[in-house]
């Protein structure tokens, strides 16, 4: 079973006449729209096991800029001018998402079955969020819901592209769309209070607790390849299990979250060479863990590369068939991109 979601593609790509009717990336020396989209389409495929698969029904491409909230709209010299001297950009900056949807005849064509998903590329300082959600039931979504939109039949997500740039850069988009997602698909299940990992059990059992446990094991430097791993709590919070990473739970991590490998000492430091212990691998086998862990560092994840960590974080993501005891899906892609909440 797969899930194809249709999606809608808005391109905001200017003809700068004044530069030889070329389009504002190829001025700019910026990456080409469409080519992002397939690499991007091919990410998620393979990141979800092949179950996401992305199918493009409609491009548009704009030779226009678009509005701002407070009705501003950038032409091509003011554009520029702003963009070659780093400053001057229009404040407030965020892009008026209403006028954008009507603009493509979104909400039309979502009630009527045609499109999913709203898809924008466009270029630095459009006000656009990473991602945002609109529609019944919509939720905060690394950006806050789309205004005027609760009488929408069914929620839908817009996703803000960049093509200044890289694919991934688009990943990380997901990564964080996934993050607000789960959270909320997990908030009713808290973390296990006065359990280790949790920020009770770290105050209570203090943060050697598992090193305690193992008495003389050496993380760093010892010859075994493989340990126990703490027990994953298929009743607990799984988000929270599966997003543990060493700096907060040492000896104890798992797949870490967008910014934070296993490894990492802080935001975006994927290329960490320090060994850490991770039950990360193990997720992969979910639900029927095998209880090892190893230790792992950034060559695990590609040496820093933005790409190949969130390839490697979201395939980690459950993927299969049935449920939890709790109800909760064993199949986060239906959270993530089906929207199944």
């Amino acid at each position: 079973m797969t899930l194809a979601p249709r999606v809608s593609l808005v391109i905001y790509n200017p003809i700068l006449e004044a530069e030889g009717d070329r389009r504002l990336n190829r001025v700019l020396g910026w990456n080409d729209p469409d080519r992002l989209c397939a690499q991007y389409i091919a990410d998620v495929e393979e990141a979800s096991h092949g179950y996401v698969r992305y199918q493009v029904v409609e491009r548009i491409e704009l030779d226009e800029y678009p509005i701002k909230q407070d009705g501003f709209r950038y032409d091509d010299a003011s554009y520029l001018s702003a963009w070659r001297a780093r400053s001057g950009f229009h404040q407030p900056d965020t892009a008026n998402y209403l006028a954008i949807l009507q603009r493509c005849d979104f909400v039309r064509k979502l009630e009527a079955g045609l499109v999913d998903e709203l898809w924008i590329m466009a270029f630095p300082y459009a006000g656009l969020y990473e991602s945002c959600m609109g529609g019944r039931g919509a939720i905060w979504c690394n950006g806050p819901v789309i205004p005027s939109t609760a009488q929408v039949a069914r929620r839908f997500v817009v996703m803000g592209f960049n093509y200044e740039r890289g694919v991934g850069e688009m990943l990380e988009d997901l990564g964080h769309r996934a993050e607000s997602i789960m959270e909320h698909v997990f908030s009713d299940i808290p973390d296990e209070a006065g359990a280790p990992g949790s920020e009770e059990g770290e105050s209570r059992h203090g943060r050697s607790w598992w090193d305690r446990l193992l008495g003389a094991i050496d993380r760093r430097r010892s010859a075994i390849v493989n340990r126990p791993s703490p027990a994953v709590n298929l009743s607990g919070n799984l988000w929270k299990q599966f997003t543990r990473y060493d700096k907060l739970h040492p000896g104890r991590a798992a797949c870490g979250n967008v910014h934070f490998a296993p490894n990492s000492e802080t935001d975006y430091d994927w290329g960490n060479r320090r060994p850490v212990w991770s039950n990360a691998d193990d997720w992969l086998n979910y639900p029927h863990f095998t209880g090892q862990m190893r230790e792992m560092s950034c060559a695990d994840w590609g040496n820093g590369d933005i790409r190949q960590h969130h390839l490697w974080w979201m395939k980690r993501f459950p993927h299969v068939e049935g449920t939890t005891p709790t109800g909760k899906l064993n199949n986060w892609w239906r959270y993530i991109v089906g929207l199944e909440f």
